[in-house]
Order: structure tokens, then sequence, then C-alpha cells
């Protein structure tokens, strides 16, 4: 394939060798039929630094340019789907896939509010002093965990945060889409009444895939909400925490530090955006001065993917690709059952749960070729 195309947004050899490097990333990950990892095939690894090496981009500047319209196509991103609007059709080829997720009880937007943050995923973008992440009992102490009388969510006190929560999520008082005045679509300030359900679903609200009601992206259709902003499948920090993870499971973690530590870097200085409402010096975000050992830089890389693309869809997968799906979904649970009701009898089933089960006509249409998944 060509490395680049002259039509904009088809194939090309850079999203096809990124493509590559994932697929080789799964199946070095070899399982057994109860969806254990049984063991780490070196040679796919090796492939995947290989694959990811031939893909080329960069990062974007500042970390919000991956979610705003204006940016579409731009270095970071290597796989995406696109959209258009007055492009001559009826309301534009524009994307509603995300539309039910915009906040609800405003004016500003529609329906409905699905896709929330938890509570256990907003503490995860705490920093200790150092402006490292805690990789281990983040979820002790709740950031943003309380609302105070005007409705708003003040951090807790001494703790500090990655700005990529503000990149992300929607908190109370703190602003939406980089609006924290009232504009001509109204106060953009994100407020607690904007949840679906905050007695129920909690009051975070999901950022990344929404777009503020006066941007040319935005078109409104009765309660539903459809933006021309491109959606990324594959970004070029994913291909880099491919390659990462590839070097640390072949023990290479020394080589994987500079790349982990540029998504960081890139983070810490993604705070230039109007941010005033809610207080920028809550931020404090560092560089990994060193990876001690293989464990310490396997927890690293896991983490940073989780916050570098929390809300846009990777988690599950990956926990399914190590093997932890079970360990860290129900460990999840345990917890945030007690914070919201609706998750009291959830639970997840090791050796089942981590595949839907195949519909049994396509399993009839293939006379057997087709087996069920387990547990079904």
């Amino acid at each position: 394939m060509p490395q680049f195309q002259e039509e904009v947004g088809r194939a090309n050899r850079n999203s096809a060798a990124a493509y590559l490097a994932k697929l080789r990333l799964y199946q070095a990950y070899e399982q057994n039929d109860q969806h254990q990892v049984v063991n780490i095939n070196e040679s796919r690894l090796e492939e995947v630094i290989q694959f990811a090496d031939e893909v080329v981009g960069s990062l974007e500047p500042d970390f919000g340019n991956n979610f705003l319209d204006g940016f579409d196509n731009g270095p970071e991103s290597i796989w995406a789907v696109q959209f258009s609007i007055n492009d001559g059709t009826v309301v534009g080829r524009v994307s509603y896939v995300t539309g039910l997720n915009s906040p609800h009880g405003t004016g500003l937007y529609g329906c409905c509010g699905f896709h929330l943050a938890s509570q256990n995923l907003v503490n995860a973008f705490k920093t200790n002093e150092q402006g490292l992440p805690l990789l281990e009992n983040f979820n002790e102490e709740s950031i943003f965990g309380s609302i105070a009388a005007d409705g708003t969510a003040p951090p807790a006190p001494g703790l500090g945060v990655d700005p990529r929560i503000d990149h992300t999520i929607g908190i109370p008082g703190r602003p939406f889409k980089y609006r924290n005045t009232v504009s001509r679509e109204g106060d953009m300030v994100y407020n607690f009444s904007w949840a679906r359900d905050p007695g129920v679903y909690g009051y975070f609200g999901n950022m990344k895939e929404q777009q503020a009601p006066d941007c040319p992206c935005y078109v409104k259709e009765g309660p539903f909400i459809g933006t021309s902003k491109n959606i990324d499948f594959i970004r070029y920090a994913d291909v880099m925490l491919f390659k990462a993870e590839a070097l640390i499971q072949l023990n290479r973690w020394t080589e994987a530090l500079p790349i982990i530590n540029e998504i960081r870097e890139r983070a810490a200085n993604s705070t230039q955006r109007p941010l005033a409402a809610g207080a920028t010096d809550i931020y404090n975000v560092s560089l990994y001065e060193s990876f001690p050992n293989k464990d310490f830089a396997l927890r690293a890389l896991k983490f940073e993917r989780r916050l570098e693309f929390a809300m846009e869809g990777h988690r599950f997968f990956d926990l399914v690709r190590w093997g932890e799906a079970a360990e860290v979904l129900n460990g999840y649970l345990s917890v945030e059952r007690v914070r919201r009701d609706f998750l009291s009898n959830a639970a997840f089933t090791a050796g089942r749960d981590e595949y839907y089960p195949i519909p049994q006509r396509e399993i009839d249409f293939t006379r057997g070729v087709y087996t069920q998944n387990p547990g079904y």
C-alpha cells in the first residue's frame, strides 16, 4: 500500500502497519480455552516493534487537540472513521454514535447522558507528591468525590491530578469542552444536574466524545446530537504504547521508559486551553526517572494506557488481552457497587465473560464449524 493516499482517510501503509502492530500484540498473549494467558510469544512481540517502527506519526502538542473539531487527520490520527457536515446532504454525514452520551438535563444538548465516568476512573488520575500515578491504592481516597453546597465537586485537599482528567471527564464546577464562561449557547461549566441520574449513576460525565454546541461541527436533530468530528480508532500514542509494551515484555524496559515519558510529557504540557473555572494549580505531572524492574515497568505501562485512552473504549480489551479482566473488574465492582447501587448484583465470570456468546443460528449456519465460546 502507498504510505499516503491522495484521498484523505483512505487506508494506507501507515494504518496497515499500525493494525498489524496491534494484531501481533494481541496474538502474543497466547491463551487457553478459559482465556488465561499461558504463554507470551516473543517472536510476535518482535513483530510488534517492527511494525510500530514503520508507522509515521507524532503526538499532537496538546492532548485535547485529538478530541476537538479542526484537528481531524492530524499527525496523531493513524486510522479514523471519517465524518462530514455541510456536504450537500440534509444534515451531513455526521456521527450520531455518541449522541446519546451527551450531557442530560441541560437545554444545551439533548438526550440521554449515557457512558458516564466512574469514581474509580476519576481517582486513577490522582498523582503523588512527585507527580507520578498512584499505581497501587489509588482508589482508597476519592478526588472530586463529594458535592459542595454550590453544586461543585472540589478536589480533596493535598492531592494532585493529571491534567488529562479535564480533557476527558465532566466534573461539576469545572469547564466542559474548555468553555468556562457563559457563551451564546449558555453556561458551559459542567453542572451536577447534567448527569442523567446522579443519585444512581453518579455525577461525572464523558467529555472526549462530545463537542460544544457552538461548534460548526455540531448538529441537533430533535433530541439527537451528531457531529462531524472524526473518531480515531488508532492514535499514534497507541502505537507508541504498543511498542513500549512489547519492549517491556521482552525485558527491555529501559527502552520503554522514554516512550512512556514522552506520553507523560505531552500530558504535562496540555494545560494551555481555558480551564480557569477549575483551578489548574492542582495539576502535578512528572516523568519517571527509571523503571527499577520489569514488574514496575509493566504496571506503569498499563496505568498509562488507562489514563491516555480513558473513555475511548480500549480498557476492556486491554484487560482481556492481559488475562486480567476477572481480577480487575471484580476488584472494581467490590468498591464501586458501594458507591453506585445499580451495580449491587454485578459480577464478572472468569472464563466466560471475556467474550459474548456466538449466536446459535451462526453455529447452525456453519454446520458446526463455529463452536460456542466457553461458559454459554
